[in-house]
């Protein structure tokens, strides 16, 4: 029996971006089913898990923050600008993107279109807040142009608020977090754990 993972993140999270890859190829590995589950972070989650802004963080946590993050990118031989241009960026718009990708195209493609735009801002320096670069994303992606405007439908801003609350309700508080049967693994440096969870049947 497929095991499924429920992976919550903001596309704007530099270390969503640095564990997606990975965390996709050993989902396809262990056969497991990927929930992809873009979540408002910073503006619903934080706020009631006691997340702090980046701007907001004593300069010591965000020195080490950027050396944290250099330090991974070696490590895993992702290329990273810790500093992009477009960050802090929202990503309301793109989180919504990603779901209708989801919603119409399935978890592959929404797997696919959610790594274009981790990329955009941590390597690529784009603004992803941007539509003329989420339209530039999905062609490159080959998904369909008619999913910007379905980003804006209804149900895509329904499904964001339900997979936002679904977070909260889950306990996450910071992205990425991957959920395997309730049990709760954030952070990619986790994503071992999550390897061994998925192996353990």
């Amino acid at each position: 029996m497929s095991r499924t993972v429920e992976y919550y993140f903001a596309p704007q999270s530099p270390y969503a971006y640095l564990g997606h890859q990975r965390f996709w190829d050993l989902a396809r590995k262990a056969h497991a089913e990927i929930r992809v589950l873009p979540v408002d972070l910073g503006g619903k989650v934080f706020p009631v898990s006691g997340g702090v802004p980046l701007s907001k963080r004593a300069p010591q946590r965000q020195a080490y923050r950027l050396l944290e993050l250099r330090r991974f990118g070696e490590y895993l031989g992702l290329p990273i600008n810790v500093e992009p241009r477009y960050f802090p960026v929202n990503g309301d718009e793109a989180a919504r993107l990603i779901i209708a990708v989801d919603m119409k195209d399935g978890t592959d493609a929404a797997m696919t279109i959610a790594g274009a735009i981790q990329r955009a801002v941590w390597v690529e320096e784009l603004n992803i807040a941007d539509e003329a670069v989420l339209a530039q994303l999905l062609q490159r992606c080959e998904l369909p142009a008619q999913r910007l405007d379905d980003s804006h439908s209804q149900a895509a801003h329904e499904r964001y608020e339900l997979d936002t609350e679904l977070a909260i309700k889950a306990g996450v508080f910071g992205a990425p977090t991957y959920v395997v049967d309730g049990e709760l693994f954030w952070g990619q440096d986790r994503l071992d754990f999550v390897e061994r969870r998925l192996a353990a049947g």
